[in-house]
């Protein structure tokens, strides 16, 4: 299988992500969602076939289920007027997104339900999450007794900072703070019970919002609830008091840390083995979550 690593529309202002493309159509945005992968904040020099395929279609899912107002107008490529052949739009199927173009809150929206990752190296050390204080004696992935929103400043290179919501909503104004947060909450509790019912666990996850600059509304944007913006565990084997196996690039993260790789110097190529594992998990998610079969 092929990898779509890179894409080149002609006559577009592109800004690039770790993962995504994202064209500026004028009226409109065109996400498209490459099989790039990312870890230790580096884009890897392999790919995961249809992993972009994956993530455009289970943010697909998602915002097909979402009850707030989001940003995607539809995944149909061939209706964005790019003036393709049909050879040009065949790599693009399946992989993007025609969105309404916003002003991007400049805060990632990150939700709670379980200690785990950054929160459980800060509750080791303080007993927050965040700055948020959480009962003592509590176990790395332990369920935390309601979640908990969490946000962080985006950062364009490097890692995201947490901060406190009081941080946000200074920046932002309460009003708005207060929409993005119950949002938030409000999506995580309706995911994770979806989730739930198909025997996984959405431990946490993150949100990106905007602002409609024509109408003025708060859109929920970006892709949502995917294995590379959320966490989500086998329920039949969660077992606090450790970490736990998830759904996203933990191969890729494990591998990357048996090969000596400094992580400040050009990663190495990740081998065969180590890429099909990782688009197992991936598909698997994909069609777990979403009740359909993974469309090759």
């Amino acid at each position: 299988m092929s990898c779509l690593l890179e894409t080149h529309l002609a006559g577009y202002p592109k800004r690039q992500g770790k993962v995504r493309d994202v064209y500026d159509l004028g009226d409109r945005l065109l996400l498209i969602a490459t099989d790039r992968i990312s870890a230790f904040d580096w884009v890897l020099p392999t790919g995961i076939p249809d992993k972009g395929r994956i993530l455009t279609g289970l943010s697909a899912f998602w915002f097909g289920k979402c009850p707030l107002t989001h940003h995607l107008i539809c995944t149909d490529v061939a209706t964005a007027g790019l003036g393709l052949t049909a050879d040009e739009l065949d790599p693009l199927r399946g992989r993007s997104m025609i969105a309404r173009k916003t002003v991007v809150f400049p805060f990632e929206c990150v939700v709670r339900g379980y200690l785990s990752g950054s929160g459980w190296k800060e509750y080791k050390a303080s007993g927050t999450v965040c700055g948020q204080p959480l009962p003592p004696g509590l176990r790395e992935s332990d369920r935390l007794p309601e979640p908990i929103f969490t946000p962080a400043t985006k950062a364009e290179t490097g890692h995201d900072e947490n901060v406190s919501y009081d941080v946000m909503a200074d920046a932002l104004g309460h009003a708005d703070a207060e929409i993005l947060r119950d949002s938030s909450l409000g999506l995580y509790q309706m995911a994770a019970k979806h989730a739930e019912g198909r025997g996984l666990i959405l431990a946490d996850t993150k949100f990106e919002f905007g602002r409609d600059p024509k109408t003025d509304e708060i859109l929920l944007i970006d892709e949502v609830l995917t294995p590379d913006s959320s966490r989500y565990w086998e329920a039949s084997a969660y077992k606090p008091g450790g970490a736990q196996a998830s759904f996203d690039k933990q191969f890729v993260r494990d591998w990357l840390e048996t090969t000596g790789w400094d992580k400040s110097s050009p990663p190495p190529e990740l081998p065969a083995e180590v890429v099909s594992r990782t688009l197992e998990k991936y598909v698997e998610c994909y069609e777990r979550i979403s009740g359909q079969t993974f469309a090759w």
